[in-house]
């Protein structure tokens, strides 16, 4: 997914290089951890028992291919940043447009590196053509898990909250104490959120390619995730 701050790009040609580099570090770190992940469901969906050292393992053999992509993940990035520095309002509405074509089309990227074994150029290919295949589809899937991250982050917030009244009422330490449960909290749920939604990529990926069923998962709810041609 692209990210992008909400501050206007910097002027300073030597801040382009830090931010690009920021981005590039940001990518990198996401999509090779991204990439273990996938490797160990795959393993899982047929059968096998992975370990931590098999999924890192697998995104260490393609780590030429994990480069690649960060890199091109991170000059799209800044493109978006810079279109919309030179217009505010039409510039968020392009970048806007732009980016959500771009999360789309690179959905299955990712699965590709790791299971084809493709460059990020053919990945990328490979995924475009996934998704005109299987068009409605995988985003269905992760827009539901969306919906139960939302409702449970709702109690992290309501603890934050009682945390921000108690230090009036019960003191800092108190107070401090009961938002620290709740942030940890809300980073708990960012962290099973983010790991079933990349279970669930591995599984609609098998799915889409090659209409694997993977193991756990149901036929009628996989298909129900897509809509073919």
């Amino acid at each position: 997914q692209v990210v992008m701050d909400e501050q206007q790009a910097p002027q300073n040609p030597l801040a382009y290089v830090i931010m690009f580099a920021f981005y590039f570090v940001n990518y990198f770190v996401i999509i090779f951890f991204n990439s273990a992940l996938v490797a160990c469901a795959v393993l899982r969906f047929q059968g096998q028992n992975p370990t931590l050292s098999d999924g890192l393992g697998a995104a260490s053999r393609r780590l030429p291919q994990i480069l690649g992509w960060a890199l091109v993940a991170a000059s799209v990035g800044m493109i978006l940043k810079v279109i919309e520095s030179k217009s505010e309002r039409v510039g968020q509405i392009v970048t806007g447009l732009i980016g959500m074509a771009w999360s789309i089309t690179t959905f299955f990227v990712v699965p590709v590196l790791v299971v084809e074994k493709a460059d990020p150029m053919t990945a990328f290919k490979r995924s475009a053509s996934i998704i005109r295949k299987t068009w409605g589809e995988a985003l269905s899937a992760n827009f539901g898990i969306g919906i139960i991250t939302f409702l449970c982050c709702l109690p992290c917030f309501a603890v934050i909250a009682l945390g921000a009244y108690l230090i009036s009422s019960a003191g800092a330490v108190v107070g401090g104490v009961v938002i620290g449960v709740g942030v940890l909290s809300l980073l708990l749920v960012s962290l099973i959120s983010t790991t079933l939604d990349t279970i669930v990529l591995a599984a609609l990926y098998l799915y889409a390619a090659d209409g694997t069923v993977p193991q756990y998962f149901d036929a009628s709810m996989l298909s129900g995730s897509f809509a073919r041609k």
